[in-house]
């Protein structure tokens, strides 16, 4: 039996590097840059007003005021995507300009709309009532992001933010990190799929489905495969089918030391080589990692949560790595135990719990490794020490998953 940390060491040198392929913007959030991006233009790309209101030389309106206002002959308007292509802007004058348009050759300032008025006895002439300082209400070029400048850092996970600014500077598409094909293949007798009718001693499958949804988030594009009888000859059959089609092979079922469990026996059948057996957490100690070249196995146990546990801790930051992400502390909340954690056991315990909007972190339900009735109410993990308590009032870290 090994450390986790040990594992998750071990499982991040067996993982092949990761694969470019090119992405468009709409298909790239949450995916991983491979290399570093560069701004091919500036932000804003040219000098514009950020007000609806004229163009003016500040000099101009220097004296500007309600008792004292300055009247300016208007020579004509910029719309916002149209540029003045007459001589710049001379004393005395002004132009109608509106919030993005380019700023006119002469213009230093952009007085407000509602600081001016048509004049009464003067066409085409403005009175200005307030002053204005040098480059007031313009958005200078390059001012929020320069050319040249760099976005985004080779590994990169592009979040929403990240693509609303490459989508701003001009980048239609971005080299990104292949997505894993992971294949999910649930093994035992008693399963049934949801919909079925049950005989004695039968149970719903759910941990393909639930696991679909984790490896989605992380990036991952999940296929589930079908139920596996506890044979040896099946679980060869199912295993080589799921290598065929995917990168990373996940089960649940059948890892363990039982006599109704083929799956490291049929992983070695395939020419598999099984790196390591048993993980020293709770739940989830009969975990398999093995390799079948550059393809990887992970063998879940079959209790639900055990099998939330191990995708969360081992599995996940594999598929994230695999597109050339890192775990990060994005995964991880504080917050403040409102009762005690207690830890009676020589193995570390991931204790399903629940935080609350105010930060506030309690156990969730019944803890053993069958107990799914935890999971209504459960949206972390908290990693307990063995033979360990943790007060309440005590801050926690809180792998958050939903």
């Amino acid at each position: 039996m090994i450390e986790l940390e040990e594992a998750q060491k071990r499982i991040q040198q067996a993982l092949p590097a990761p694969q470019p392929e090119t992405a468009t913007l709409s298909e790239a959030a949450g995916r991983y840059v491979i290399g570093a991006i560069a701004a091919p233009m500036s932000l804003p790309p040219f000098d514009n007003s950020a007000m609806d209101g004229y163009a003016v030389l500040a000099t101009d309106l220097r004296s500007a005021s309600l008792e004292n206002p300055v009247a300016l002959r208007q020579i004509g308007r910029v719309p916002a995507g149209q540029v003045h292509d007459g001589p710049p802007l001379a004393s005395g004058q002004c132009l109608r300009i509106f919030t993005g348009s380019p700023l006119p050759a002469g213009a230093d300032a952009v007085i407000m709309q509602e600081d001016t008025r048509p004049a009464a006895n003067a066409e085409d002439t403005i009175e200005c009532l307030d002053s204005v300082k040098p480059w007031e209400h313009i958005r200078l070029s390059g001012e929020d992001v320069k050319a040249g400048a760099n976005l985004l850092h080779d590994r990169d996970r592009l979040t929403l933010g990240r693509i609303s600014v490459l989508s701003a500077v001009g980048i239609p598409e971005v080299v990104v990190g292949r997505r894993p094909i992971v294949g999910l293949v649930a093994t035992g007798d008693e399963l049934k799929q949801p919909g079925d009718d049950l005989k004695p001693g039968e149970i719903f499958e759910s941990n393909r489905l639930t696991l679909a949804q984790f490896i989605a988030r992380s990036g991952g594009v999940p296929i589930s495969l079908p139920l596996v009888p506890d044979r040896l000859d099946a679980t060869v059959d199912a295993l080589r089918s799921a290598f065929d089609q995917c990168d990373i092979v996940i089960t649940s079922g059948g890892a363990s030391v039982g006599e109704m469990d083929f799956v490291k026996e049929a992983f070695a059948a395939l020419g598999g080589t099984q790196e390591f057996w048993r993980v020293r957490i709770k739940p989830g100690k009969p975990f398999v990692f093995g390799s079948l070249g550059e393809k990887l196995l992970f063998g879940l146990p079959g209790n639900p949560v055990s099998a939330i546990v191990t995708f969360l801790m081992l599995a996940r930051p594999a598929i994230v790595q695999f597109q050339g992400g890192s775990e990060n502390e994005d995964s991880f909340i504080s917050g403040t135990l409102t009762e005690p954690l207690v830890n009676h056991g020589n193995r570390r315990h991931f204790v399903r719990v629940k935080i609350d909007g105010n930060g506030g972190v309690r156990q969730a339900g019944l803890q053993a490794s069958h107990a799914l009735g935890a999971l209504l109410d459960a949206n972390g993990l908290v990693d307990t020490p063995p033979e360990t308590t943790i007060p309440a009032g005590e801050k926690v870290r809180v792998f958050r998953w939903d």
